[in-house]
């Protein structure tokens, strides 16, 4: 798990934008980057290579809260969460997943408190929130950060896995039973979200992570597409392209034939490369892939690579070690004051 290889591992990029046929403003941006050499862009030299040691990142946002509101929510989101990941990824040591997993999902965090900061502060913006979905790649792993009902899929083999989680009210009816996913997608209610950056000042960011393979395609995309086009279309569409450009143009005139009622975001990424297993490469080997929570380590106070546990037994909660930390300064601080009583007693009485 989490493996290092000294063999490549490729990608390969595209994304496009659409405004889609009913809305006025586009309100959904995108960002693709290779960390390693801090270049965002879709130049050849980011559309095509290979993943170094720090990393790709690619977002998908959706703004809301009307057009100038939206338009700029999206796009603090994507430029605060890449720059704050070049800066924080330029300060690491060894970048280990713990570290990678962990400043991505801070990235996260401080473009909610940059947005939230900006409406408090502009009242012409009150309101504005962008979805996001954020995948950064180290290695042979994929970690997503979601927040709102923008998604994320992963084509294995020609079949799509949806491997975010919307946090919004028909994902909760769902779990609960309520609806199926059928009900789900043609409810009234199905734009309902429980969470977006911006809104709220503190923000619950969905963090998870999924081993890539050998020819896998992870989709990226805002609700205009998936509200539109179903998962196994998704995968046939990417499956049978002639290559990413002519994919996300066949998908963005799929969302637009049935009604284009949103505007329409879709980022692909290719996965290649000697260092990437194939996929079933065992025939005992299972092939997960899913919403897999990632098991990130408590980094609040430290600043310090965080360790990775093995073994079983796992470790002490951050609250409880300080309160020990706090414990044991009391009692050495009893023991020296009761060895300065003593001693000036002493003294006193020899």
């Amino acid at each position: 798990m989490f493996g290092r290889s000294s063999k490549s591992i490729k990608i390969e990029i595209f994304g496009k934008t659409d405004l889609g046929r009913t809305r006025e403003h586009n309100e959904d941006r995108f960002l693709v980057a290779d960390l390693t050499r801090k270049a965002a862009s879709l130049q050849p030299e980011v559309r095509k290579h290979d993943i170094g040691p720090r990393g790709t990142l690619l977002v998908v946002a959706d703004g809301m809260g009307g057009a100038a509101a939206g338009e700029l929510a999206s796009e603090m989101a994507t430029d605060t969460i890449y720059d704050h990941l070049v800066k924080t990824l330029a300060e690491e040591g060894e970048i280990t997943p713990q570290r990678f997993a962990y400043r991505l999902k801070e990235s996260v965090e401080v473009a909610n408190s940059s947005i939230h900061a900006h409406a408090k502060a502009h009242p012409e913006v009150r309101g504005m929130g962008t979805t996001t979905t954020a995948a950064g790649v180290l290695n042979d792993h994929l970690y997503l950060t979601q927040v709102g009902d923008s998604r994320a899929y992963l084509i294995r083999g020609g079949q799509a896995f949806q491997i975010t989680k919307d946090q919004s009210l028909m994902q909760r009816l769902v779990e609960a039973g309520e609806l199926t996913e059928e009900e789900a997608a043609q409810s009234e209610r199905r734009n309902i979200i429980l969470q977006a950056l911006g809104p709220d000042p503190k923000v619950k960011v969905d963090l998870t992570h999924q081993e890539v393979r050998r020819g896998d395609v992870l989709v990226l995309c805002s609700d205009g597409l998936s509200g539109q086009v179903k998962k196994d279309e998704i995968a046939k569409v990417v499956s049978e392209a002639s290559d990413l450009s002519a994919a996300c143009d066949k998908l963005i005139a799929l969302a637009n034939e049935r009604g284009g009622p949103d505007n329409i975001t879709v980022v692909i990424a290719r996965f290649d490369g000697d260092g990437l297993r194939f996929s079933g490469s065992s025939s005992t080997e299972e092939d997960g892939v899913g919403h897999q929570v990632f098991p990130l380590i408590d980094t609040e106070t430290s600043t310090e690579p965080v360790p990775v546990y093995k073994g079983s037994r796992p470790p002490k909660p951050a609250k409880e070690v300080r309160k020990q930390t706090y414990t044991r300064a009391i009692v050495l601080g009893l023991i020296a004051v009761a060895a300065a009583l003593a001693w000036y007693l002493l003294s006193r009485n020899p």
